[in-house]
């Protein structure tokens, strides 16, 4: 018999990316769980059993682990960093997921748990230069994290340790660091920097605009990973033999400006930029640090971020000119 398989926030842009991925392998029986109702994920399957739940509630839990082998958690209130600053309660409140996932894990003998963390946990006093060196799994320690959303991640690695410890839950769990790429989210408040940015471009060019706004002063730098490579990255670790933490991200770290200057190049399209001060805009510098994962599992990232960037540009610009399902994709809520 097939091994079953649970993904939680399968409606959203990594777990629907993941879905994708098992079924055309199709080695596994997918079971598919999402707080939006089903009409707004980003990806449905027909071979898959989907749900719409909302897995803060016990029950809720208890009913979809059923009978399933392996457990993937993408699920959790979240999304750009004006999101995030803006609805800290919220964002801790996905504490309850991971809780009651494991918990129910337990109950009915699960197997394997992987949970998706944030670079988000990282002190922040290691962050308040641009171009910081990459942040290696230790940097976590002493804890400074992001309010509200990094300390509901944090607090949720220690449980699947403890988890693992206590009651032999087989936990992996890896840091994901800016994941970004087609299928996900680009307009509605929740969109991270390369969506927004090549929304914004894909406008301006469209309209004529000569400029766009730029939360902050534009020299905040990051390093963003492709999709496709955080499914990779996602897939060694789950099949690693490690309970270790990893990184799952690029060491390509570029300001916000570089990164317009890049979507510039792939739209052939200059725009001035109007630096909003006053917006959210997180910390001044975050890199990751892949020595670990390298050399415990082997996973390196394949794409540059302009390779990455082409791609979620022109599909980006295909969902505009054709209109379809835009409400999807601009004004999705919860789940990754």
């Amino acid at each position: 018999m097939k091994k079953k398989i649970l993904i939680c926030g399968a409606g959203g842009f990594i777990g629907g990316h993941l879905a994708s991925r098992f079924l055309k392998e199709n080695k596994y029986d997918l079971v598919c769980a999402d707080v939006k109702p089903k009409e707004y994920w980003f990806q449905i399957f027909d071979e898959a059993e989907n749900h719409s739940l909302d897995l803060k509630e016990y029950e809720n839990t208890s009913k979809v682990t059923k009978n399933v082998d392996y457990i993937f958690n993408f699920a959790c209130n979240m999304g750009g960093m004006g999101f995030i600053e803006n609805n800290k309660a919220e964002c801790m409140l996905s504490v309850l997921v991971n809780t009651n996932l494991l918990r129910s894990a337990v109950k009915n003998s699960c197997k394997k748990y992987f949970f998706s963390s944030s670079a988000c946990v990282y002190n922040g006093s290691k962050q308040n230069q641009t171009f910081i060196s990459g942040l290696k799994e230790t940097d976590a320690y002493p804890a400074d994290p992001e309010d509200g959303y990094g300390w509901e991640k944090l607090f949720s690695e220690r449980m699947c340790r403890h988890f693992n410890e206590d009651f032999g839950i087989d936990t992996r769990v890896v840091r994901y660091h800016n994941i970004y790429g087609p299928l996900g989210t680009f307009d509605g408040g929740r969109e991270k920097a390369p969506a927004a940015l090549c929304r914004k471009i894909i406008l301006a060019k469209k309209n004529n605009f000569k400029e766009i706004d730029v939360w902050g002063d534009g020299e905040q730098t990051r390093s963003f990973l492709y999709i496709d490579d955080c499914i990779q990255g996602t897939l060694d670790v789950f099949n690693s033999n490690s309970n270790e933490v990893f990184n799952v991200g690029s060491e390509e770290q570029v300001s916000i400006n570089q990164m317009i200057e890049i979507i510039e190049d792939i739209a052939n399209y200059k725009v001035n930029k109007n630096y909003q001060i006053d917006k959210p805009k997180g910390v001044r510098g975050r890199s990751s640090d892949n020595s670990f994962i390298q050399k415990q599992i082997g996973w390196k990232h394949t794409h540059t971020l302009k390779e990455g960037l082409i791609k979620t540009y022109n599909w980006i610009n295909n969902q505009i000119e054709s209109g379809t399902n835009i409400s999807k994709f601009s004004k999705s809520t919860i789940e990754k």
